[in-house]
């Protein structure tokens, strides 16, 4: 079967197999289970087939969307013919609804939502296969692979590329306009245009899961739009992004997107769990500000903040090695004002000086601060002072 949106795919995709191989490597966090990897390289064969395929069950006539005289099922759209082609829906479907459970079972590897991108692609659902597509570049970027720019040039050439007048490309070009209206942050034209795809276009093969990519960028948009506002809908919109997140527990922009839109405890979880995702990503900083104005400091004295699991990182990593001078990337956190991340990091370094090296090493830095008079380095002073006597 000659697939519609192959170009698509590989001016989108180029940019995704650098991320791949480099998130392979250096990436434990992201790398599945055994059972896992097996589960995703079964749906890997299984949609390989069904796109290779042309199909072997009959679907009924009337379960054919139509708008004029083009089917919106069973056909494929080829250089402006179309040609009829019976596609297996309840194997795609199949295909798909296992997909989305592994990625609510907390699964991700680099690759699951091109297979996704795929599947979609060969059911007809374009809107679909593009925003699954923008799923896998998405997070490479919130892992800090690959640059913005990078995935709205890809955009870009794919709106230039599918410049001839039929449905499907109308929708690739409505499609990849709104992501970049998403990536720029311009959120009333990015909703207009999902709403013009994701909900009314009668050729969107399915009704997609409430937790699908397409509602998530939909919450996101109305989220975006009315963070300070506290209207019934509104609400209504943030228990709905909060009910999606089994789904997206390592897509760090979910988590940044949520501690923008929430406040208090909830948007401190969510920050934390951004920054635990990708601590090096492009939305970590913004977090620890978020995490710095919910326990009271300063905005710049956030980018100062680790989350417990990074302080206990460091700390194991020190331990592991045998180097106390590891622990130098916690001294501006045991500088701030009094918050709980830094208490959890004094009493987690107190427990190291029953070690005379790490004494040393706490009195060494203890000395070089001693007498200072700039006040965070006074604060430093008086913790290491702490610590040291364990």
């Amino acid at each position: 079967m000659k697939t519609k949106l192959n170009l698509m795919s590989l001016l989108l995709l180029m940019f995704v197999c650098c991320a791949c191989l480099i998130m392979c490597r250096e990436n434990d966090q992201v790398k599945p289970s055994r059972q896992q990897a097996k589960n995703g390289e079964a749906l890997y064969k299984q949609s390989m087939a069904l796109q290779g395929s042309s199909g072997a069950e009959k679907i009924p006539r009337d379960s054919l969307e139509t708008h004029g005289s083009v089917e919106t099922r069973g056909s494929i759209e080829t250089h402006g013919s179309l040609e009829t082609q019976e596609i297996d829906y309840s194997s795609l479907l199949r295909s798909l609804d296992e997909l989305a459970e592994l990625e609510r079972a907390g699964t991700w590897f680099q690759g699951l939502a091109l297979t996704e991108s795929g599947l979609r692609e060969n059911a007809g659902d374009f809107a679909g296969a593009i925003a699954a597509a923008f799923k896998e570049l998405a997070m490479a970027y919130g892992m800090g692979l690959i640059q913005k720019n990078e995935i709205e040039q890809g955009l870009l050439n794919v709106i230039t590329v599918k410049n001839e007048e039929t449905v499907s490309a109308n929708i690739v070009r409505v499609t990849a306009n709104a992501i970049i209206s998403f990536l720029n942050e311009q959120w009333v034209d990015a909703a207009d245009n999902f709403e013009s795809v994701f909900s009314k276009n009668p050729y969107h093969f399915v009704n997609d899961e409430p937790d699908s990519f397409s509602r998530w960028m939909m919450l996101v948009c109305t989220l975006e739009k009315n963070k300070s506002s506290l209207e019934a809908e509104d609400r209504k919109a943030g228990l709905a992004y909060r009910s999606i997140r089994a789904r997206y527990v390592q897509f760090p922009e979910y988590w940044y997107r949520g501690a923008r839109a929430f406040s208090g405890v909830i948007a401190a979880e969510f920050a934390e769990n951004c920054i635990n995702t990708a601590p090096q990503g492009p939305y970590a900083e913004e977090c620890r500000r978020i995490l710095a104005a919910y326990t009271g400091l300063k905005s710049d004295e956030g980018l100062s903040i680790k989350t417990k699991k990074e302080i206990e990182a460091v700390i194991s990593q020190s331990v592991s090695s045998g180097n106390p001078n590891t622990l130098d990337s916690l001294l501006p956190l045991i500088s701030l004002p009094d918050n709980p991340y830094t208490v959890y990091a004094v009493g987690a370094l107190r427990a190291l000086t029953s070690v005379p090296k790490y004494r040393e090493y706490f009195n060494l830095q203890a000395k070089q601060v001693n007498g200072a008079k700039d006040i965070s380095l006074r604060r430093l002073a008086e913790r290491l002072a702490y610590i040291c006597r364990g």
